[in-house]
């Protein structure tokens, strides 16, 4: 998650408003409503999404092509970021909300209503469009709309709408699966972003509206043709990565030449050797979120095939996540905890690497399998530590005009690095045999090969630790916080 811009003169009574009671209270309580419900309703479809989405490819005769489903959102969303970032900073961040949700739900009826397996990936792609434009510019309305005493506050709600759809968004979406069709999961979620959008669109347009300059910032296509490049790459570099063919070496590398340049273009200068201040930031963001689900995709997959759990119980031991990471937002949002924000970063860290450590140890027959989920439960409150953070912090060190390019440039380095983390471990996971530890999970019967889930997490394990050291990098230096406000 990201946050985003200060407020011009359209917006600054708005802003100057008492808080009369926080995040719910009179001033703010049918936007904060509206914006939650938002994400409520994202979070319901990414929870709900995986459980269709087997079933939706075989009906679809497209088993071969599945990862490109999940891929293919993935790649257009980097897109949809930086596009958002652009709009959001030039216009004001309410078009590119609106178009965001309309693409995203679009993308969900051209699924939910595909007959073949290639429009069914077509939709996903329009639906990341979508994705990436609507969480830019979600958190350019929270840096713009809300005072920042109150933006921590609006971050851990954020959070805490990820919770009730991690625990029943799986389940729920298993239930119309079997009983009306997997076409449901997918028609259904637009029908219901009608009662968010009409809350909050009508106080988005009064406290965030129009540009933060008079002229609003000039179109920067430049960007945008390097988002593209880093999407394209990245579809290459996935593609690569499922296929351990040596002729798979070519997309592998084509798809580094594009990414590399164009990241390094995209991100703040610096982001790549962990620059004080806000390159930090962006780094930090990249590295914990992806070790995080580099890691967390793997341990349904090894309780089922090592420990011989149903899917469901495999799923139900990532459930308790969601609550511990929304206490974590809780704790981070409070204003006696913002001064020791870098600490908890840094212990949110430390718990990210030995849950990931922890993880592992299940693949020991004498180790209770509880212990995955004990494991994950305190290594979501540390993500929630740090996700939170890296939000509030990235509004502290971004300049209003550009707040929008900053807000995407973070989500890019969360995004970008899951492909890349994801693509290792996966071609980590095959190579060590993980091929066959898949084909035995499809026959409910126990794997034969723990090393190939060891060579997922303790690497993993090391990018964590990597991004404590990051935590202690994010003041900025001496006197660039006063060159700013100049």
């Amino acid at each position: 998650m990201t946050a985003l811009e200060q407020p011009d003169s359209a917006v600054v009574d708005a802003v100057a408003e008492p808080d009369e009671g926080g995040v719910l209270g009179r001033a703010y309580r049918a936007l904060s409503v509206g914006v939650v419900s938002v994400v409520l309703l994202i979070a319901f479809e990414a929870t709900a999404v995986g459980t269709a989405m087997p079933v939706a490819a075989r009906e679809l005769h497209g088993v071969a092509l599945y990862a490109f489903a999940f891929s293919g959102y993935f790649t257009t969303s980097l897109t949809g970021m930086v596009l958002a970032g652009q709009w959001a900073d030039r216009r004001g961040p309410l078009g590119a909300l609106t178009a965001g949700i309309g693409a995203f739900a679009g993308g969900l009826v051209v699924a939910g209503t595909a007959q073949v397996m290639w429009v069914f990936i077509v939709g996903r792609a329009v639906q990341g469009l979508g994705g990436g434009l609507v969480i830019v510019a979600l958190y350019v309305v929270v840096g713009r709309a809300y005072s920042e005493r109150l933006r921590p506050a609006i971050m851990a709600a954020f959070a805490a709408a990820w919770v009730v759809p991690s625990v029943v968004g799986p389940l729920a979406s298993g239930a119309v699966t079997e009983h009306l069709g997997w076409r449901w999961v997918f028609l259904g979620i637009p029908v219901l972003v009608v009662l968010p959008l009409g809350l909050a669109l009508p106080q988005i347009r009064r406290r965030a509206g129009g540009p933060v300059k008079a002229h609003g910032a000039p179109l920067d296509r430049r960007r945008i043709r390097l988002a593209l490049a880093v999407s394209v790459g990245a579809g290459l570099l996935q593609y690569a990565a499922q296929d351990l063919r040596p002729v798979s070496v070519l997309p592998g590398l084509a798809g580094a030449a594009l990414i590399v340049p164009a990241a390094l273009r995209l991100l703040p200068r610096g982001t790549y050797r962990a620059a004080r201040g806000l390159p930090a930031v962006v780094l930090l963001r990249g590295v914990s979120a992806g070790s995080f689900v580099a890691a967390e995709s793997f341990v349904p997959l090894m309780l089922v095939t090592q420990r011989g759990l149903s899917p469901t119980l495999a799923g139900f031991s990532l459930a308790a996540g969601g609550a511990t990471w929304a206490l974590a937002s809780w704790v981070q949002s409070r204003p006696a905890t913002a001064p020791y924000r870098e600490r908890l970063m840094t212990l949110g860290m430390l718990l990210v690497a030995g849950a990931i450590v922890a993880a592992p140890s299940v693949l020991l027959p004498a180790v209770p399998v509880w212990v995955v989920a004990v494991a994950w439960g305190f290594g979501c409150f540390g993500m929630g530590l740090v996700i939170g953070s890296t939000s509030v912090l990235l509004l502290r060190l971004s300049a209003p005009e550009e707040a929008g390019a900053n807000s995407a440039a973070l989500q890019i380095s969360d995004a970008l690095s899951n492909v890349v983390l994801l693509s290792a471990a996966g071609a980590a996971f095959a190579a060590l045999g993980g091929g066959s530890t898949a084909a035995s999970a499809a026959a409910h019967v126990t794997g034969s090969h723990p090393a190939a889930f060891a060579v997922v997490f303790l690497p993993m394990a090391g990018v964590a630790l990597v991004g404590a050291w990051v935590t202690t990098r994010l003041r900025e230096p001496e006197g660039a916080a006063h060159e700013k406000t100049r």
